[in-house]
């Protein structure tokens, strides 16, 4: 395993991250398999590990604490975050003081650890006053429950007004923002968020560098009834297009000159751009990791990128 500093801070972690979305607690309820990928991931030298209170209900962070409590903490980092609603409360839910405060102590004991590496908030919130929010986020470095903070899916003028603050009133600033980049994805993390994140020594740790599984190949021929993209109707008609089969199709004979899977050439993609700390990858079996592993090994020359450039740039999604 590789590791990179997250961003310009002191913290490291690992190339690629174990996130929980969409899998512990959701699709995959048998613990003991979910013992089994977790500690495979562990042992192969994982150390980041990325959850949020509303994967699964909170399930996620239950699941995955669970068998991360049994390493010691501080081989770990570890990370959840707030936002969405978690029950139909007015106040439960957006990134108001009380909604953090509540939320972080909820997190802890889900997971079972006195406190989180990183906490993000997983949506900007149009409706608390941004100075709210960054001032919690700070008072939660003070009381020791977390590390670091972060940013989810914000823009990047959302992240600078928050960076603004912190310099204004001398709070701890967020350190790393999750947003989603892959290989079809890339045009709002390249030309908003990273001029925003590199100069102010902002990490990212991306979500869903494999597209939500397109990049591997397995919808070219079809849709599996047991797949993401089969579960979840607002994925499946942003990929499963036939202009995005169709480029991931034309992707196969550079992975195959390469001697590497498409669901490996899509990470080491991913894991080109310097701006990147981690790339968060899901698992249900433990032998997907392994593949998805080799991936930190392949370094893409330029030839190699120019020809992926050639294939991905005529589809966006």
């Amino acid at each position: 395993m590789k590791y990179r500093r997250l961003g310009q801070a002191g913290l490291k972690v690992s190339e690629l991250s174990l996130g929980g979305w969409t899998t512990f607690g959701e699709s995959l309820t048998d613990q003991q398999l979910a013992r089994d990928i977790i500690t495979h991931a562990y042992e192969s030298g994982i150390n980041f590990f990325d959850i949020a209170d509303v994967y699964a209900a909170g399930a996620s962070e239950k699941m995955m604490g669970a068998v991360l409590k049994d390493f010691p903490r501080h081989t770990l980092v570890i990370s959840s975050k707030l936002f969405w609603p978690m029950s139909d409360d007015v106040n439960d839910r957006g990134l108001s003081r009380k909604h953090v405060m509540e939320s972080i102590d909820k997190s802890l004991q889900r997971i079972g650890t006195d406190y989180l590496d990183i906490y993000f908030c997983h949506r900007y919130d149009e409706e608390t006053p941004l100075e709210e929010t960054v001032r919690a986020m700070d008072d939660l470095i003070h009381q020791g429950k977390i590390l670091y903070w972060g940013t989810s899916e914000w823009s990047g003028a959302q992240i600078q007004a928050a960076l603004d603050l912190c310099d204004r009133y001398n709070l701890y600033k967020p350190q790393v923002e999750q947003p989603h980049y892959n290989m079809l994805h890339r045009d709002r993390v390249e030309n908003d968020i990273l001029p925003v994140t590199e100069p102010n020594g902002m990490g990212l740790v991306v979500w869903s560098p494999l597209a939500s599984g397109v990049l591997t190949g397995k919808y070219d021929d079809a849709l599996p009834d047991d797949s993401r993209l089969a579960r979840f109707d607002w994925l499946r008609s942003d990929l499963y297009r036939d202009e995005v089969i169709g480029t991931v199709r034309h992707l196969k004979p550079i992975a195959d000159e390469l001697g590497v899977t498409r669901a490996q050439l899509a990470i080491a993609w991913t894991l080109r751009q310097p701006g990147v700390s981690s790339a968060i990858t899901g698992a249900t079996r433990p032998d997907q990791l392994d593949e998805t592993l080799k991936a930190i090994e392949i370094e893409l020359d330029d030839e190699t990128l120019r020809r992926i450039e050639d294939v991905v740039s005529a589809v966006t999604i």
